[in-house]
């Protein structure tokens, strides 16, 4: 099972070390220690953790923005059959999800608790501005 450094585990939530080590003090967040002395946090749980604390992001409609094509984030559930499998993914607030093959996922060991890329491509984008600017 993947294990995360307190650091890297900040960096995929999107807060400061010191929130990550306050979670971690206050049972919010289970740490264990790796064999170099390190606190770590088990990528499943930290999958957990994620898609409990994800906000959904604020009324776009008073916000201009375009989104990212890449979405770095946890894996938070695997669904598969025999040929086809829906993956979940936490990324930051966003909850991606995927179709894939079955033996893609096996290939790519995805499981809850891995870190994953989700990459989009779409052959229409819609940007956004704040209403009456232009």
């Amino acid at each position: 099972m993947p294990q995360f450094r307190l650091s890297e585990a900040a960096e995929l939530l999107g807060v400061s070390d010191d929130t990550v080590r306050r979670w971690v003090r206050g049972g919010q967040l289970t740490a264990t220690t790796d064999a170099a002395g390190r606190k770590v946090v088990d990528g499943a749980g930290l999958a957990a953790f994620a898609r409990e604390q994800a906000a959904r992001p604020a009324d776009p409609s008073g916000v201009g923005r375009s989104a990212r094509n890449r979405f770095v984030g946890l894996v938070t559930a695997v669904t598969t059959d025999r040929v086809m499998a829906q993956v979940e993914m936490q990324c930051g607030p966003f909850r991606v999800v995927s179709l894939m093959s079955t033996e893609a996922v096996r290939e790519l060991g995805l499981a809850p608790g891995s870190l994953g890329v989700a990459v989009v491509k779409a052959t229409t984008v819609v940007v956004e501005t704040p209403g009456g600017q232009s």
